[in-house]
């Protein structure tokens, strides 16, 4: 009984997949940015993803705004189908050097360009359907993507995932990208007062507005200083230091002086997916 009872706790804590950036965090920004769009807008978007099955990818299903938040990861498992948008997701720009987003963006090929062509493509009533439910999927998910601060400023290191670090007791096991795209994802937009209503329910109305404000490009760099200013430096103290031979590791202090900051990530990214929204379909 008691070999079976450990091994029973040992299941229950064990660490699993979290319900990560790629979900639970595409998922909160989408649903933000749908309680803060018009109505008119709201009403359109659900339209266009009641035509989802025009996509033709049953087994990456996009016909309510959550579903739909995700798509644009679950379709990397179709193969060359959509190989062509691996890049769109993240630029590499260098945190140690001054902001450089064309030499991160060439050819168009990274979430900024993106953002703004799918936006343009929403937006033209001319454009067929089929390709404007593709582009309100891509935009929805893009968005969150450039607010995960390691989509947008790394240190030469993939977005953080060539840096090993631990996570709590999670030693050995991960790294800064997933670290952010993961665990801290879901233990910020999980506390209190959680998710969506949460998050919105704990900003000013000035807040609001002033993340509504600049262009792409403007909340880039924002998210270039915040891969800087915490992702790394909360990890390494200086952001452009050594790496130590040990791993480094998020514990508990530095997560709860985090919280905070992917909260606000969460909150800007969908309340700037409401006005790109708007523009595109009010």
């Amino acid at each position: 009984m008691l070999r079976r009872f450990a091994l029973l706790l040992i299941l229950l804590l064990a660490p699993r997949p979290a319900l990560a950036w790629w979900e639970y965090g595409h998922e909160t920004v989408a649903l933000i940015a749908e309680r803060e769009v018009r109505p008119e807008t709201r009403a359109r978007l659900r339209a266009l993803l009641a035509r989802s099955a025009l996509l033709e990818t049953p087994a990456c299903p996009a016909g309510n705004i959550a579903q739909a938040s995700y798509w644009a990861d679950c379709i990397k498992t179709l193969g060359d189908r959509f190989s062509f948008a691996s890049p769109w997701h993240y630029q590499n720009v260098d945190v140690c050097r001054p902001f450089d987003q064309e030499g991160a963006c060439r050819d168009g090929n990274c979430v900024s360009a993106q953002i703004e062509r799918h936006t343009r493509l929403l937006a033209d009533g001319d454009v067929p359907e089929r390709e404007r439910v593709m582009a309100l999927a891509f935009l929805i998910h893009l968005v969150g993507d450039l607010h995960q601060p390691l989509h947008a400023g790394d240190r030469g290191d993939r977005g953080g995932n060539g840096l090993r670090i631990a996570y709590g007791l999670i030693a050995g096991r991960t790294n800064l990208h997933l670290a952010w795209d993961g665990y801290l994802a879901e233990r910020a937009i999980s506390t209190p007062a959680a998710g969506a209503a949460g998050i919105l329910g704990s900003l000013e109305p000035a807040d609001k507005a002033a993340f509504r404000q600049g262009s792409v490009t403007d909340w880039a760099r924002e998210n270039w200083e915040v891969s800087r200013d915490f992702a790394y430096a909360a990890l390494l103290g200086d952001p452009c230091g050594a790496i130590p031979d040990e791993r480094p590791v998020i514990d508990e202090a530095t997560t709860r002086r985090l919280i905070p900051i992917v909260r606000r990530q969460v909150a800007r990214g969908g309340i700037r997916l409401a006005r790109l929204l708007d523009e595109a379909l009010a």
